[in-house]
């Protein structure tokens, strides 16, 4: 009985731990690029939103099919819990006048790769912003890998449903 679960264990040991890679163009160990930007200001112009241009770092390689995450660092939150806490973008803060206000994104490719990360904040009246929202402000950007979908680059949303059986 032993000899039979030691080679049970064995041969499961076997069948779950070797794995061949029979794609050498998959790339499954890449990791996205982070980084920070700090002391971020907005000054709006109009009242109502302010843009700032985030500049990639020259040593961050991207590429078009790459996709860009920005992360806001919530200040009240980080120190309720003793450190760092960043929230998702967009995000939106409800405040107390009735009003909102919200941090969002977008960002543009060129023939070169990442051409811009632009972060808005906007807000019904910017004049009624604290300054928690609008001065020194610091971001996270990961830059994620991604390839292009090749094989159904027009997938609809019935073709997503009935894949899934739903």
């Amino acid at each position: 009985m032993k000899k039979i679960s030691l080679f049970a264990i064995s041969l499961s040991f076997l069948m779950f731990s070797c794995t061949v890679d029979t794609d050498d163009e998959t790339d499954f160990d890449t990791i996205g690029t982070t980084f920070e930007i700090e002391n971020i200001n907005f000054i709006s112009n109009n009242g109502i939103d302010a843009a700032v241009n985030i500049v990639i770092p020259d040593d961050i390689p991207v590429f078009s099919s790459d996709v860009p995450l920005v992360y806001v660092l919530d200040p009240i939150e980080s120190f309720n819990v003793g450190r760092d806490v960043f929230e998702p973008l967009p995000r939106v803060f409800f405040l107390d006048n009735a009003g909102f206000t919200q941090y969002r994104y977008n960002f543009t490719f060129n023939d070169d790769g990442l051409n811009d990360i632009e972060i808005i904040l906007e807000s019904e009246d910017f004049n009624f912003l604290d300054t928690d929202f609008t001065l020194n402000q610091i971001f996270r950007i990961v830059i994620v890998p991604s390839q292009f979908a090749l094989d159904n680059p027009n997938i609809s949303f019935d073709a997503v449903m009935n894949t899934l059986n739903l």
